[in-house]
């Protein structure tokens, strides 16, 4: 019995180690973001004209993955997707725009990009760049702002419709999005209740102006 309780208290050291290790120490994947969303004003974007997914142009899977720069972005960037015009896949509910949460954490900005089955979260220094296809390997692979602890999660839409984030792949989900009429519903752990967004055209003042990265 002391064998197997030894055993079983190595084994939980180890794995908390492991995880602490790659949450502060693993080693960011190969920077494939294209630099170019760095450079200019995204401010002077209108972000209610969504690009129409007619597939003239470039697939989900020809569009470079972004990551979030160093521990975090100074100037808001330019969108990802901007050449992807694949249609959404079959059970991808549509959450394109800039929104605004009114509830919650009132004040909160975030930019969703959509096309196939690629999503991308623009929002508070951070780019979560995914495929809602329920695997990590697809998933979102980054860090968090100002610790930069790295962050991996799987993400996919349920029969419900509702995106959910499961972290490390695990079985359970742990931040959620959906859409109720024209209003983004997220909900987020650390956050009291559901924040609900609406649909903005163009950036607020705070993110006015560009400042290039150095």
């Amino acid at each position: 019995m002391k064998k197997l309780i030894g055993f079983i208290a190595l084994f939980l050291v180890l794995a908390v180690g492991g995880f602490g290790s790659f949450l502060f120490l693993a080693p960011r994947p190969a920077d494939t973001t294209d630099v170019s969303i760095f450079d200019g004003d995204a401010s002077l974007i209108d972000y209610c004209d969504l690009p129409a997914l007619d597939g003239s142009g470039l697939t989900a899977s020809q569009v470079p993955k972004a990551y979030t720069p160093s521990c975090g972005w100074e100037s808001f960037p330019k969108p990802i997707l901007a050449t992807c015009t694949e249609p959404l896949a079959e059970g991808v509910v549509d959450m394109r725009g800039l929104w605004l949460a009114e509830t919650g954490a009132v004040g909160h900005v975030e930019r969703i990009e959509q096309c196939g089955d690629r999503t991308v979260v623009t929002s508070s220094g951070i780019i979560h760049d995914f495929h809602t296809d329920g695997t990590l390997s697809n998933g979102s692979r980054d860090v968090e702002p100002p610790s930069c602890m790295n962050t991996l999660a799987s993400i996919e839409f349920n029969d419900e419709g509702v995106m959910e984030f499961s972290p490390f792949g695990l079985p359970f989900t742990i931040v959620t999005r959906r859409m109720e009429g024209d209003t983004l519903v997220w909900t987020y752990p650390v956050i009291d209740g559901d924040t609900r967004m609406k649909r903005i055209c163009k950036l607020p003042d705070r993110y006015l102006g560009y400042q290039p990265r150095d």
